[in-house]
């Protein structure tokens, strides 16, 4: 199979490499879109040493089932592999599974690739009215649906609902759709890339700002630098709430003195449980997210160069996806 392989720091590298090969429980699937994600660029750049080279990255994905009792299904993927019987898996709570494994990190290779595989219970069957593009976007949304579910449920029941999300890439947008879809209408976006906040405000009809100096009673970081956390902090409310998904710097940004005071809750929140995935799904298959149109589309092979453009900003859209050059047939 052709593969878009992780060489080494800013080096990708589109080539032959073992075929996908499915094990007990599981099955393959021929990829039709595949996303960026923003975990993929800090492997690219080098700054994720939990993914070396070489490796194939990538877990935003769709496709089709290929052999076995469900050939021919269409399906969005769930890439985070859970042992399904520990504390956290029984109740629910897969994301913390201590044993939890994701593609596109070791031992599993990710979807960049013509064929992924999974377990089947990983697996949502998209409806032939949904595009293998939109079906991908399950993932990242999922992400944003559980921090935002988490967020919303933590306000205190006199606050309004009313939020700010900080970035306006893909995780933010997915946020503000989350937020949305939730009964939470009152969002503005913090942007600082005047291209992609010109995007956000036209083709997505959001509420796009360089800065603000209000005060909200739920802010979510959805980039997780320090400098984005300072802002979370000076713009959270007295008794509001932030949620912390951004995973950019480890360190650093956080006023713990007035979060102390004001009584501000933080929440970290990594990935989603198994429900919130299916949640996810089933809201983009209703309609309840949107038209999902936030995106560009480009061929696998030139991975490498949709890479380069996201790193230097030259990108308006939040989402890139990639479509293996041999998926056109796939629908």
């Amino acid at each position: 199979m052709k593969a878009l392989v992780y060489t080494g720091a800013e080096s990708l590298a589109y080539r032959d490499a073992p075929d996908a090969i499915a094990g007990d429980g599981e099955v393959a699937i021929r990829v039709g879109a595949v996303g960026i994600c923003g975990s993929d660029m800090h492997a690219y750049l080098g700054h994720d040493n939990r993914r070396p080279a070489p490796l194939i990255l990538g877990h935003e994905a769709a496709g089709v089932i290929t052999g076995g009792p469900r050939d021919g299904e269409r399906v969005t993927v769930n890439p985070l592999v859970t042992c399904g019987v520990c504390p956290a898996c029984e109740s629910g709570r897969e994301n913390l599974c201590p044993d939890r494994q994701i593609i596109s990190m070791p031992p599993r290779e990710g979807a960049f690739a013509d064929i992924v595989t999974m377990p089947e219970r990983n697996l949502v069957r998209v409806p032939d009215y949904v595009s293998l593009e939109k079906a991908a976007l399950a993932e990242p949304i999922a992400v944003s649906w559980h921090g935002v579910r988490l967020g919303l449920g933590a306000l205190h029941e006199a606050d309004a609902r009313r939020a700010l999300v900080i970035g306006g890439g893909a995780i933010g947008v997915a946020a503000v759709l989350s937020l949305r879809a939730m009964g939470c209408d009152d969002v503005t976006v913090i942007e600082p890339n005047p291209t992609r906040r010109a995007y956000l405000s036209d083709n997505c009809g959001f509420d796009a700002v360089a800065e603000t100096t209000e005060a909200y009673p739920l802010v979510i970081d959805a980039v997780g630098f320090a400098v984005t956390r300072a802002n979370a902090s000076a713009r959270a409310a007295p008794g509001g709430v932030i949620v912390h998904i951004g995973l950019g710097e480890d360190t650093g940004g956080l006023d713990i003195r007035r979060m102390t005071l004001q009584e501000i809750t933080f929440i970290g929140t990594y990935t989603y449980t198994a429900q919130d995935f299916r949640d996810t799904a089933q809201a983009m298959f209703d309609g309840r997210l949107g038209p999902l149109d936030w995106t560009e589309t480009r061929p696998l092979s030139q991975g490498a160069d949709a890479f380069a453009d996201i790193r230097s900003g030259r990108t308006a859209a939040p989402k890139i996806l990639l479509k293996p050059d041999g998926s056109g047939d796939l629908k």
